[in-house]
């Protein structure tokens, strides 16, 4: 596995702000300064400024979104997260996005390749959307919704 998924996996940091600490020379390796491609097996060491760095057991959360929250990891205007309303270890995003004003089932989790698998339009995974609305649609309006 990359170097920053093991750190994002791990819980340090997001892959974004992994790549940051690889590119600071702050990230080592089996006693060596990480690179961007370097790759981490089962057996290697990883530190992060001298401390060592230990893989998260995985990890799986269903919550129930309430409105008014949004559905991301952080938010620079402050408001309120779905990952604040979860334990903060082990650290885990959510797989997907609601609408902050949607209310429903949302999966948060830190593997990484189910998340992928689940909200990648590629694999064509169905997901269920129920919505009350005022008034009944006409047909034109629920054949635009069917596209």
């Amino acid at each position: 596995m990359r170097l920053n998924a093991f750190l994002a996996r791990a819980g340090v940091a997001s892959r974004r702000r992994a790549d940051e600490l690889i590119a600071a020379g702050r990230v080592r390796v089996n006693g060596d300064v990480g690179q961007l491609n370097t790759v981490v097996g089962s057996r290697d060491v990883v530190e992060v400024d001298r401390e060592p760095v230990v893989r998260q057991r995985l990890s799986y959360v269903l919550l129930h979104k309430p409105a008014g929250v949004l559905t991301t990891a952080s938010d620079p205007r402050g408001r309120a997260t779905v990952v604040e309303l979860v334990p903060q270890e082990p650290r885990v995003v959510p797989v997907g996005r609601l609408d902050a004003d949607t209310t429903g089932a949302l999966l948060l989790t830190n593997d990484g390749p189910l998340a992928h698998r689940l909200a990648h339009p590629r694999y064509g995974v169905p997901k269920v959307y129920e919505a009350v609305v005022e008034g009944s649609p006409d047909k034109a309006a629920l054949e635009a919704l069917r596209e």
